[in-house]
Formats: structure tokens, C-alpha cells, sequence
């Protein structure tokens, strides 16, 4: 038995649309001291998302497909670059400060 391309096509979107209610309760049913882990491992995920993307943007395919793994590139690699620098401001709140000393 074959599947159709419309079938396929609305289970592909229902997969995405639960992805995505499901990924909205979990992060923001985390807790503030969690979030850097939490960035650390979707910056994890991003990577993954970049080596596909850098495979579709490869010689072989059609120009769609072609166009659609370099917009892939770009948006993983912007999504790595300010993943990693929220979880360094994150990780600077946690940072001892120097006490100044009173002179009076």
C-alpha cells in the first residue's frame, strides 16, 4: 500500500503543529535555574539541524532544495551563535562580584 503526497503532507503538519504545542508547555514549564541547560542542549539539537542543513545545500538537487538548505545554514548557525551567548549572560549572573570596600 502507497501513501499519498497529501496524506504524508497532513501527517507531517500535525507532527509539527503537536511539536510545537508540546515544545511551548515545556519551556515554559521550566524553571529559571534550568534554562542554561536547556540552551546548551538545543544548541546541541541545532548542530544536528545544521549538518542536514548543509547536506541539502550540497552540489546534487534541485534549486529549491538547494535554497532551502543554505536558509537552513544561516537560521541554525544564528540560532547556535545567540544560543551560546544567552547562556553566557545567563551563566555571568551566576558570578561572584568583587565586594568594594567602604572608605569613609
Amino acid at each position: 500500500m502507497e501513501a499519498h503526497s497529501s496524506e504524508v503532507f497532513v501527517i507531517g503538519l500535525t507532527v509539527f503543529f503537536l511539536a510545537c504545542i508540546i515544545g511551548y508547555y515545556v519551556v515554559w514549564s521550566v524553571t529559571p535555574a534550568l534554562h542554561s541547560p536547556l540552551m546548551g542542549v538545543t544548541n546541541a539539537i541545532s548542530s544536528v539541524i545544521i549538518v542536514g542543513a548543509i547536506l541539502a545545500a550540497g552540489p546534487l538537487g534541485t534549486d529549491t532544495s538547494r535554497s532551502f538548505g543554505i536558509s537552513g545554514v544561516v537560521l541554525a548557525y544564528s540560532n547556535i551563535l545567540c544560543g551560546f551567548v544567552v547562556t553566557y549572560r545567563m551563566l555571568s549572573l551566576f558570578k561572584n562580584k568583587p565586594k568594594q570596600e567602604n572608605k569613609g
